[in-house]
């Protein structure tokens, strides 16, 4: 659950730089009986973990509650029915430690040189790209055999799925240990799904889904792993790079000729989209605006990330001293839903601008909510209350989001399979900055999905012509796309990154996927009762 400083030269403007098959042996199955021990003993564990019943110190907001109930072991992994979710035991409260002096100077010269970095790195993969996949085909007289390990692991998950659905633990044991025979972290890119995919099977079968994704989320990685992982994921992969670069070409459009602009930002955010917002404007003739960012930062599970925004904010603010800007930052620490356009201090003479790069994915939806307004259109009825000058769209374009366990993880299995198929095409597979990008980031979202249910199962995407639909009933209307930005970034994907990356327009969405299947959407939208002028 990583939520991600781009830069390129401006199409219009100069001024502007964005920069296997086997037998199960009845005996075997006892190896995953005992592994899905750990998960029983976790809760054991947790009663010697710190718990609070206070605030946070330095917040008005009470601590939230684990949505899981003990009071029944059931096979989903929630724990309970909908309604105990919501009101179950007090969870930990974690506090990130702050960061030293080393990790805070690594931190701001990764944020003002990031760009530089992790272009020129993108081109170099780009360059390397088809080398590597020539050098990693399996031998001619070994192909078929590994196809029909890859169609085995494929159908063993669906089939372990199946029985975790009905709750045939014998039956599931058995294909988890078959699962595990063919699969590997460090193999290749089926085998690498599998393995995690089994992990989220394994932890919903044991009915401990809540515990295992929670340990995932508070787990601390040094901030120097963080940084080669996320330079790595920015290098190979285009999507989060082409929302920067489409986003901060909005903005800047935006605020054009006016001299306060106000970012009202949704989701944990590590601030390395916004210095190169900032440089630009701080060469835009006429000099910059004033900017202020309000970072709305919602509470996840077992996780108070307050200090990280904190810290964020003030990289941004010696970032901004640096760059001449003159710049306000603040945090509002609360969930999504319960914001309030009067907490927000709007000024009208201000550029208001909504930004939303796929973090409206972990709001609750009616198929969760059925006795009052869900929170993902209460938001969306708050945007459009605010009335902005753009609110800037971009989400995970996926259907996983169904109540059914199987469906829904045949659409998440082809989903994810695209993204570990991602890696597999641009990085090598002993490259340590793979195994991290794919273990917190793309396992991490996808074991939340597999093992989670209720309200502990954050993880849900929609498509985007359902999001089409959700933020028209809610008063929105949706702008043009740039056609120049469009094709500015068509050129830039074709140029620095693999050839199986594309992007496409639908329905005034600009959609990233990778080999035909569409991963990432992103559009622009105002208030349908708004004055708004179309932004160019």
């Amino acid at each position: 659950m990583l939520n991600s400083a781009l830069s390129s030269r401006n199409i219009q403007n100069p001024a502007f730089f964005l920069n296997g098959k086997g037998t199960a042996e009845p005996n075997n199955s006892m190896d995953v009986i005992s592994s899905m021990a750990f998960f029983r003993g976790m809760e054991e564990a947790n009663r010697f973990l710190p718990r609070c019943s206070g605030a946070v110190e330095g917040s008005n907001m009470p601590h939230g509650t684990l949505a899981y109930s003990r009071k029944k072991n059931t096979p989903h992994g929630g724990g309970g029915n909908r309604a105990e979710a919501g009101r179950s035991s007090k969870q930990m409260a974690v506090q990130v430690q702050p960061e030293s002096k080393e990790e805070s100077d690594m931190l701001d010269q990764f944020m003002l040189n990031s760009y530089d970095m992790c272009t020129t790195e993108a081109r170099e993969r780009g360059d390397e790209a088809e080398q590597q996949c020539i050098s990693t085909k399996a031998p001619r007289g070994r192909r078929g055999a590994r196809l029909v390990v890859v169609d085995d692991l494929e159908t063993l998950l669906i089939r372990c799925a199946e029985a975790v659905a009905t709750n045939d633990q014998r039956s599931a044991c058995e294909l988890l240990w078959r699962v595990k025979r063919h699969s590997s972290p460090t193999g290749d890119a089926t085998q690498r799904l599998a393995h995690y995919f089994a992990e989220g099977l394994e932890a919903r079968l044991a009915g401990r889904g809540s515990q295992l994704y929670r340990s995932l989320m508070v787990k601390r990685t040094p901030v120097v792993e963080v940084l080669k992982a996320y330079k790595l994921f920015m290098s190979a992969c285009c999507f989060m790079k082409v929302c920067f670069l489409f986003s901060n070409k909005t903005i800047y459009n935006a605020v054009m000729g006016r001299h306060k602009l106000h970012i009202v930002h949704y989701g944990v955010n590590d601030g390395f989209q916004w210095p190169d917002l900032l440089r630009c404007l701080a060469e835009r003739e006429g000099g910059p605006p004033k900017v202020r960012i309000t970072s709305i930062t919602s509470l996840w599970p077992g996780f108070r990330p307050a200090e990280q925004t904190h810290d964020t904010g003030q990289r941004l603010r010696r970032c901004a001293k640096q760059f001449g800007v003159p710049f306000e930052f603040r945090v509002i620490e609360v969930k999504a839903e319960d914001v309030r356009v009067e907490d927000l201090n709007i000024n009208p003479d201000e550029v208001l601008v909504v930004n939303s790069l796929i973090h409206f994915r972990s709001l609750m939806d009616e198929s969760v909510v059925i006795d009052r307004l869900n929170p993902r259109d209460i938001v969306l009825n708050t945007i459009r209350k605010m009335k902005p000058a753009v609110f800037v769209h971009a989400i995970v374009n996926a259907s996983y989001n169904t109540t059914f366990f199987v469906t829904r993880f045949r659409q998440v299995l082809h989903n994810f399979a695209a993204h570990f198929d991602v890696m597999e095409a641009t990085v090598p597979r002993d490259n340590d900055e793979r195994l991290l990008v794919e273990r917190d980031i793309i396992a991490r979202c996808a074991m939340n999905i597999i093992a989670c249910e209720g309200t502990d199962r954050v993880e849900r995407p929609q498509n985007y012509r359902e999001w089409q639909a959700r933020n028209q009933r809610a008063g929105l209307r949706q702008l043009a796309l740039d056609p120049d930005l469009v094709q500015f970034l068509k050129d830039m994907v074709k140029k620095q990154y693999h050839k199986h990356f594309v992007i496409n327009e639908d329905h005034q969405w600009l959609l990233q996927g990778w080999k035909g299947r569409v991963l990432y959407a992103i559009s622009t939208w105002v208030s349908d009762d708004a004055s708004s002028t179309q932004v160019t």
